[in-house]
């Protein structure tokens, strides 16, 4: 199984961005320029869409738990399939979709979930054709093949296991490496008693954890006193700096953000709620493995 990880590059690229039509009102997303047509972007971006099924050559398969693709207002698109982590430019015209340079990172997840994940960024690779109904939206390829999506209820911040995926510094976005062990991989869950547990990467933790509107505050943080390899050292002191004084988040469906005043930050996503057996980690309360080791 391939285990090396390649930096979602994309995600640092200037987008291409959005084009909005002037003006209200549906257009016909043919993009032929006639000044008498108003152009509206059928409202794709900024929600995270729940990735249902796929469709190719009239062969419907279920999506993998948690398969979800985002749009962000700038243009940025990141996709989850079950195994890898996608990023590509996006850009909204119509109901024309167009998403180019994709880059990803590189685990093999097993034969199931590998083949849905290969038609999945082949199928997104090129034009596509948005049509919204309420919450649900339908992606439709130039081959006729598509993709079921439905919009993600937000999650709450309180009593999810959140499972950090992604390193962020300013504008750039790194990948968590894949290889980190079961119970090295860096979480958090947030108690209603205003506390927070998890895990940095490679040391247990745990202290306080003041949110206030989009604001959570940090306080000093107890934990285990471990040294790993230099990979998970890496990851905990990246995530250390996002969760160290006060810190701005935001949560789009099952996607956290946090970022502190000096761009430090992480993206999370919530995961269910079962025991990692053999870790120690229990995904519904946060419990770290050596607990007795906490300051």
């Amino acid at each position: 199984m391939a285990v090396s990880v390649s930096v979602l590059a994309l995600l640092t690229l200037a987008a291409c961005g959005t084009e909005s039509g002037s003006g209200s009102g549906s257009g016909s997303g043919s993009g032929d320029g006639g000044s008498d047509t108003v152009q509206s972007d059928v409202p794709v971006t900024g929600v995270a869409w729940r990735v249902d099924s796929l469709t190719v050559g009239g062969k419907k398969t279920e999506a993998p738990e948690g398969s979800r693709l985002e749009i962000d207002p700038k243009g940025r698109a990141t996709a989850y399939f079950g195994c890898n982590h996608i990023g590509a430019q996006a850009r909204v015209a119509g109901d024309r979709i167009t998403l180019s340079e994709q880059g990803y990172t590189q685990m093999a997840c097993g034969k199931t979930v590998d083949a849905f994940e290969e038609a999945a960024v082949g199928a997104l690779d090129g034009e596509l054709i948005a049509k919204l109904s309420g919450e649900k939206l339908t992606l439709t390829t130039g081959s006729g093949d598509t993709f079921a999506l439905r919009e993600e209820p937000t999650a709450d911040l309180v009593g999810i296991r959140w499972a950090v995926e992604t390193l962020i510094s300013g504008e750039t976005a790194t990948a968590v490496p894949a290889d980190l062990p079961k119970d090295r991989v860096p979480h958090l869950t947030f108690a209603e008693d205003g506390t927070v547990q998890g895990n940095y990467g490679c040391n247990s933790f745990g202290g306080k954890a003041e949110v206030k509107g989009s604001t959570i505050t940090f306080g000093p943080q107890m934990g285990t006193k471990k040294l790993c390899p230099e990979a998970e050292m890496e990851t905990e002191r990246a995530v250390l700096a996002a969760l160290d004084g006060p810190a701005t988040y935001t949560i789009r469906g099952r996607t956290l953000t946090i970022t502190a005043d000096d761009g430090k930050g992480i993206g999370a996503t919530a995961t269910p709620e079962k025991t990692d057996e053999g870790t120690g980690t229990t995904g519904s309360t946060g419990t770290t493995e050596d607990p007795q080791e906490h300051g």
